[in-house]
């Protein structure tokens, strides 16, 4: 969050946000803290990512960092439990009982700032059709990467793209007020130079994957891997990014600063036009 706020301060357009943060780890009211602040140092630009997390190496890692799901219950449950405690607090509820109150009397302190609207701008990494109920239930909008957690026989974008009308069908269900957000992760290599085509030559004709993880049978999704016009092709059969308001383009970071700039200004100049995607300038555009 620190470098989200730095970010903030230097910037005036661009959406701010994490991909997810894994709400096992989190004190919930501390967190709700410091997204308001930051919140408020972008003027109302975070969109920020909550989910359970992802697989890791640490077994049971979070109860290294004080967080012990209650006897009965599961890691998946608390995060749950600190997503609602976090969401109450960001929403102004009260949360603390001042001392001098007296005893037994409602919580009468909330946390501090409070930044308005940030609430709506609250996203769920849902790798489920099951998860993508809940967070429409519980209002949050949806992200979806490149991994779901099932695994139906379809390709991987027909899955999700399920799993994206189940959460909008759940959404106008729980008589919500506003339009959700959803958004979709998709790996995208536009191979324009030889230093492209050494790195990424590999991952043309990249397919779905299959395999276990945490005891689940999963879909991985492709890799985007060719040159421009392949990539347009490709990505207009994806109903998936069809049915999404908002990509979540990754690129691997290990590349430097100087690549990745090169790789995201040709998806800019030569991907997103033809594909319909908002391109007023490379800073306004939902990357």
């Amino acid at each position: 969050m620190p470098l989200l706020a730095a970010i903030a301060a230097r910037t005036k357009r661009i959406e701010l946000g994490t991909g997810v943060i894994d709400m096992r780890y989190e004190n919930p009211l501390s967190l709700a803290e410091q997204a308001a602040a930051t919140d408020l140092i972008s003027s109302g630009r975070l969109q920020l990512g909550i989910s359970r997390g992802s697989q890791e190496t640490a077994e049971r890692g979070y109860e290294t960092f004080g967080f012990i799901p209650e006897e009965g219950s599961s890691d998946v449950e608390m995060a749950q439990a600190h997503t609602m405690r976090f969401r109450t607090a960001i929403d102004g509820q009260r949360v603390a009982r001042s001392e001098y109150l007296a005893e037994g009397a409602a919580p009468d302190l909330r946390i501090e700032p409070q930044s308005m609207g940030l609430s709506d701008r609250i996203w769920w990494g849902s790798a489920t059709r099951a998860s993508a109920v809940w967070t429409a239930q519980q209002g949050m909008n949806l992200m979806s990467s490149t991994l779901l957690s099932e695994n139906t026989g379809i390709p991987f974008h027909e899955l999700q793209t399920e799993q994206i009308e189940i959460f909008r069908n759940t959404w106008k269900g729980a008589g919500h007020s506003r339009t959700p957000r959803v958004a979709v992760a998709r790996s995208i290599l536009p191979i324009t130079t030889d230093t492209d085509r050494r790195y990424f030559d590999r991952a043309r004709g990249s397919q779905d994957e299959i395999g276990v993880l945490n005891g689940s049978l999963s879909r991985f999704g492709k890799v985007y891997a060719g040159e421009p016009d392949r990539l347009i092709d490709d990505l207009k059969s994806d109903t998936a990014v069809g049915a999404a308001d908002t990509l979540i383009v990754t690129i691997p970071n290990q590349l430097g600063v100087d690549h990745n700039i090169h790789l995201l200004e040709t998806i800019l100049s030569h991907v997103a036009p033809a594909l319909g995607w908002r391109n007023n300038s490379a800073s306004s555009m939902k990357l």
